[in-house]
């Protein structure tokens, strides 16, 4: 550790963060608008402070220092001097211990007090008050870091597109309650890491993992006096930090699991969430950005810049548009891939990353800048196309190298599995890879990442056995989370007995997942859907760090087990059939000399639907893939019973490949009279393969 009066030399500017050069540390922060920048450290228990350096040099609006003497393991924070003047978007307030937004680890837990405020908590206008209380007991430490790690001959798996099943799951939810992993390891990153996890994970058949986010986040104020926490992790506080409760030690932790990951040949995508920080509005804490350079980090009202323009509804909106602020995202970014090894990113809110001056742009800054760097350029970005300020709706709108969730599949074939009539010709487009959203610039089917379920809202159990949301464990009045579910109870609200209740319910979540598997794009699975995770109703889960959201892997009824092999055999008969290695939109063209096309709709009669049949009534399709070996599958989601005639293909003979209708094990060969009519009960799924006779 260093002396009281440690001594400190000029540095460099560059590389932001702290920087360990093996011989001392060099310390750089930006920030335009300081006045003095001081480096506290304190002592190894992060209880102390003992000493504080004022950095000596100001260099193109970086503040730098370098001390010969400290070493990785030391414990500092920042405290930023300048104007106290919200009407001009400054609040720096010197009395705050602040987070270095480079730093690599952090250590100890956030304590809430009101000295993490740069106001006087009370005071009728915070503009107008100013709070000199010290913060620093209360404050996580910031870590400088030593990166060494054996990586070895560690290769990315590199998936292909065509080839990736997204699986986003939760690093302690995941884990916690798993009986495979060592009690120690339960909810960390290493747990993640252990056998029986990445044992499932391959027998499973998913190829990339999806992280919700692990970057360093806090506790709401509010959910902690509330007894409960953010659980999801959409609070970020540094974005170079892996979240300190998901590990044990240091942030190898996370590198060991990455490693073990890609010798299973599986991708760790990372969720996360550049567009906001854990400093809320002009009312919450000071405990980096805000204190650091607050009219530089954030975007402010043009019209008052004591508050924020937030097109995330979380009260702040980091602004891109600011180069330093574009240069963090990247720098992180890069780091992540580089240093961490991970293989993409999924973009909370992804919008408010490009919005410039007048709003959303497809060729924003951070879109370019990401399109010409070497590493970014060559891992997984996927988008959430949609954020909360005017024209935030933007899906089909990122540019080429893109993939984005599709909102628009996942309501559609919710609608179509519970009955809704006069959604038929979109269903369609969206199981086709929906180029009316994406063809053009060159972009291709996977741009289009399908799914039904995910973190936020119902999982697969109860979008089938609830009608309304029940959020009451929130304390929020039942008033949070969305209203439009677009989910079916099936009949009864919740649990039930009933075993045709429980039989279809388990019919419609093949349903679903089937029709997931079968669509044309890039298939994502919420993690436990395949065990039938139940959040009770819960579609706003965020806070919920208990048995609510964890999976619980000893409950699993013998449906339970049910539905997983039937997600392994969809996921088997994925990999292995050519049609969906397809990265190409269909044509509807003729495929083959006998006229086949790469995709037609069938109706229940065997003939391909003509424009007349695309009624809103209808609820009947056939989806015929004509490139051999030939696919058809046949869904029915309407109320009644029906045969389904099978194209009728010269020198093809049909083999049942799976029945969403069929219950335990029960066996059913395709007919073999000369009329191929399959007989379908009300909403199932059949899926066929055509072999050469």
């Amino acid at each position: 550790m260093i002396a009281a009066r440690p001594r400190v030399e000029s540095g460099l500017p560059y590389p932001l963060g702290a920087t360990w050069d093996g011989k001392g540390v060099n310390f750089a922060l930006f920030s335009a608008n300081a006045e003095k920048v001081e480096l506290c450290t304190f002592d190894p228990r992060g209880r102390r402070e003992i000493a504080r350096v004022t950095l000596p040099e100001y260099t193109d609006e970086i503040w730098h220092g370098y001390l010969p003497d400290a070493r990785p393991g030391m414990l500092y924070g920042y405290r930023v001097s300048g104007p106290y003047d919200p009407s001009r978007g400054h609040r720096f307030n010197n009395n705050k211990l602040l987070i270095d937004p480079y730093a690599k680890a952090l250590a100890g837990k956030l304590r809430w007090t009101d000295a993490q405020y740069g106001y006087r908590i009370g005071s009728q206008r915070e503009d107008l008050s100013f709070d000199r209380r010290d913060n620093a007991t209360g404050m996580p430490k910031c870590v400088v870091v030593e990166e060494a790690f054996t990586w070895g001959n560690d290769q990315r798996p590199a998936v292909p597109w065509t080839d990736t099943v997204f699986y986003e799951l939760h690093v302690k939810g995941f884990t916690v309650l798993h009986p495979g992993v060592p009690p120690a390891l339960r909810g960390t990153f290493a747990g993640l890491a252990s056998p029986a996890v990445v044992d499932y994970l391959q027998n499973l058949g998913v190829t990339t993992l999806e992280l919700l986010p692990v970057h360093a986040f806090i506790d709401d104020r509010r959910l902690v006096e509330q007894k409960l926490r953010n659980y999801w992790g959409y609070n970020s506080i540094g974005f170079f930090a892996p979240e300190a409760r998901y590990l044990q030690g240091g942030t190898n932790e996370f590198k060991t699991m990455v490693k073990h990951l890609h010798e299973a040949g599986i991708e760790v995508v990372l969720d996360v969430v550049y567009n906001h920080t854990a400093e809320g509005n002009h009312l919450g804490p000071t405990m980096s950005f805000k204190g650091i350079d607050n009219a530089s980090y954030y975007r402010l009202s043009q019209d008052d810049k004591r508050y924020y323009d937030d097109v995330t509804g979380t009260g702040n909106t980091l602004d891109l548009r600011h180069p330093r602020v574009l240069q963090m995202v990247m720098d992180s970014l890069r780091y992540w891939v580089e240093e961490m090894h991970v293989d993409g990113f999924r973009f909370d809110l992804a919008p408010a990353l490009a919005r410039e001056d007048v709003g959303y742009r497809r060729d924003g800054a951070l879109f370019k800048a990401i399109q010409q760097d070497p590493v970014l350029s060559r891992v997984k970005m996927v988008a959430e196309p949609w954020d909360v300020g005017l024209g935030g709706y933007q899906l089909g709108n990122f540019p080429p190298g893109w993939s984005e969730w599709n909102g628009k599949y996942r309501d559609v074939v919710r609608r179509f599995w519970k009955g809704d009539m006069g959604v038929l010709p979109e269903f369609a487009s969206r199981l086709a890879g929906s180029s009316d959203l994406f063809e053009h610039q060159g972009r291709r089917p996977r741009s289009s990442v399908n799914f039904v379920t995910v973190h936020d809202g119902f999982t697969l159990t109860d979008l089938v056995s609830y009608n309304h949301k029940h959020n009451e464990a929130n304390h929020e009045g039942n008033r949070d989370g969305t209203d439009d579910n677009q989910s079916w109870n099936c009949g009864v609200e919740g649990p039930t007995d009933d075993p045709a209740i429980l039989n279809l319910r388990e019919r419609q979540k093949r349903n679903l997942i089937a029709t997931v598997l079968l669509s044309l794009g890039v298939p994502l699975l919420l993690a436990g859907d395949e065990r039938g995770r139940t959040q009770r109703g819960n579609n706003n889960a965020y806070c919920q760090d208990n048995e609510i959201s964890w999976l619980d892997w000893s409950s699993a009824t013998p449906h339970d087990l049910a539905l997983t092999e039937f997600v392994k055999t969809m996921l088997r008969m994925r990999r292995q059939h050519p049609a969906f290695a397809r990265d190409a939109f269909f044509r509807g063209r003729p495929v083959d000399a006998r006229g086949h096309k790469d995709i037609a709709w069938i109706k229940p009669d065997g003939h391909e639907m003509q424009a007349a049949d695309w009624t809103p009534e209808r609820r009947t399709i056939g989806l015929f893939l004509g490139a051999r070996p030939m696919l058809f599958a046949a869904m029915n989601a309407s109320p009644d019973d029906i045969g389904f005639a099978l194209p009728d293909v010269e020198n093809v003979t049909w083999s049942l490949v799976l029945d969403t209708g069929i219950e335990g094990g029960e066996r059913r060969d395709v007919p073999s009279d000369d009329v191929l009519v399959y007989p379908m009960i009300s909403r199932s799924l059949a899926l066929f393969a055509g072999r050469a006779r």
